[in-house]
C-alpha cells in the first residue's frame, strides 16, 4: 500500500496529538536515577520513508537516552568485526525472562539467550572492545551512529552513564558470571564501562529514525547510497529485532505492531517497515515489560493506518 507524503504527515501529526492528550502514560524508569527525572508528558514520532521524506510530530527533536536501542547498532558493528562467529558467544532466541535475568544465564552456562538482553549486549560489547582501548571502542560506536544519522552532534550523556555505573550492580553480576565461563575476553570493568556509555547515548527521534534507515532498505543507507551491511545481514538483524527487541514483551509487540523494533528504557523505540520506512517514537513512560507504553500504542496506530505490518495489510 503506497501513501503520499501528505497522508503520512497527517497520520504522524494526528497520532502525535492523540498521544499527547492521553493520560495513561506508563511509568518512567526510576532504577536509573537520571532517567527518573525525565518529564513523562513528552512524546515524539518521526517517520522517514523510502524517498527520504520526513514526517515528524510532537517532541521530534528532543534528545533522550536511547538505552537498549544502542544494542541494534553494537550488534551490527560486532557482526561486521567477527561475522557469524559472534553466535558462539550469544544466542538468537527470545528470552521470555526479564532483560536482566541472572537465573537464565546460570541455567545456560553463561551463554546469553540473545544480543538484546543485557547479558547478550554486554557480550557483544566485549567483542567490539577486543583489540581496543575502552575509549577507542566507545568512539567507534558513537562515530558509527553519527555516520548513520549523518549528524556529528550526537553525544553520550555523561550524567546518565555515571548514574548507570553507580547503580549497575546487576549488570556487573551478569558480566562477572559470563567472565567465569570465558564468554568475556576483556576485563569486566572495561567491558561494563563501554556498555554503560553506549546505552547513555542521547538521540532525538529524528536522529534515530535516520540512523535506522539501512535496516529498512536491505542494508543500504538511502541518504548516502552506501551499503552498511549486506541485505542478508539486515534481514537477520530485523528478525532478531522482531523476536527479541522488546524483552519479554516481544510477542505482544509483534502481535500488535507487526514490525521489527527495538525498545529502550529511556522510552524510545526504533521500528523498521522493510522497504517502506524507518520509524522512531519516544514516550518516557514504560509498561510492565520495560517498553514505552504510548510508543507501542502509537506504532500500532501508525502501522494500521499505513498498512505496514509485515504480516499483511
Amino acid at each position: 500500500m503506497s501513501h503520499t507524503a501528505a497522508e503520512l504527515e497527517q497520520a504522524v501529526r494526528e497520532i502525535a496529538e492523540e498521544m499527547r492528550a492521553r493520560t495513561d502514560r506508563g511509568k518512567v524508569a526510576d532504577y536509573i536515577p537520571e532517567l527518573a527525572q525525565v518529564d513523562a508528558r513528552q512524546f515524539g514520532l518521526v517517520v522517514i520513508d523510502a524517498d527520504g521524506r520526513v514526517a515528524a510530530g510532537g517532541d521530534a527533536d528532543t534528545p533522550f537516552s536511547i538505552q537498549s536501542i544502542s544494542k541494534v547498532f553494537t550488534l551490527t558493528l560486532a557482526l561486521g568485526m567477527v561475522g557469524d562467529r559472534l553466535w558462539r558467544r550469544v544466542g538468537r532466541e527470545p528470552s521470555g525472562s526479564p532483560f536482566n535475568s541472572i537465573v537464565q544465564l546460570e541455567r545456560e552456562r553463561g551463554i546469553p539467550r540473545n544480543p538484546f538482553i543485557n547479558a547478550g549486549a554486554i557480550a557483544v560489547t566485549d567483542v567490539i572492545l577486543s583489540g581496543h582501548q575502552p575509549r577507542e571502542a566507545l568512539g567507534e560506536i558513537l562515530r558509527f551512529l553519527q555516520f548513520l544519522a549523518q549528524d556529528s552532534a550526537i553525544v553520550i550523556d555523561e550524567a546518565v552513564a555515571a548514574s548507570e555505573q553507580r547503580t549497575g550492580f546487576r549488570n556487573a553480576a551478569l558480566a562477572n558470571y559470563m567472565k567465569s565461563y570465558g564468554v568475556l575476553d576483556n576485563p569486566v570493568v572495561y567491558t561494563l564501562g563501554v556498555y554503560f556509555h553506549h546505552c547513555a547515548i542521547a538521540m532525538s527521534c529524528r536522529q534515530l529514525a535516520a540512523a535506522g534507515r539501512f535496516l529498512a532498505h536491505s542494508g543500504v543507507n538511502p541518504a548516502t547510497g552506501l551499503s552498511v551491511v549486506s541485505a542478508e545481514r539486515a534481514r537477520r538483524i530485523n528478525a532478531i529485532m522482531l523476536t527479541c527487541g522488546h524483552y519479554d514483551g516481544s510477542g505482544e509487540f509483534a502481535y500488535r505492531v507487526g514490525l521489527p523494533g527495538k525498545s529502550g528504557v529511556g522510552g524510545g523505540i526504533l521500528a523498521v517497515a522493510p522497504g517502506k520506512a524507518s520509524i522512531a517514537v519516544w514516550s518516557p513512560g514504560l509498561d510492565a515489560a520495560g517498553n514505552s507504553h504510548l510508543g507501542r500504542i502509537a506504532l500500532e496506530a501508525l502501522t494500521r493506518r499505513m498498512g505496514w505490518s509485515i504480516f499483511g495489510v
